[in-house]
């Protein structure tokens, strides 16, 4: 069940992906005009984009017991 105002989670790792190309199309054009510093930080936001698209979703936690 979806929330309301909530987005559903294909759209949501679609805008996060979307947002990670933004930021690397910025730092593509930041190392272009020598802004390493600006350049850099856009690169890392644009991981930390990629990286949460990744665990978008249901997670699922498995607990192994060994038997005795």
């Amino acid at each position: 069940m979806q929330a309301i105002g909530q987005p559903a989670l294909g759209d949501r790792r679609q805008d996060l992906h979307h947002q990670a190309s933004a930021h690397e199309a910025a730092a593509k054009a930041a190392a272009a005009c020598g802004d390493v510093e600006s350049s850099a930080r856009l690169i890392l936001q644009a991981l930390d984009c990629e990286r949460r698209a990744g665990s978008v979703g249901p997670q699922v936690l498995q607990l192994i017991k060994p038997r005795g």
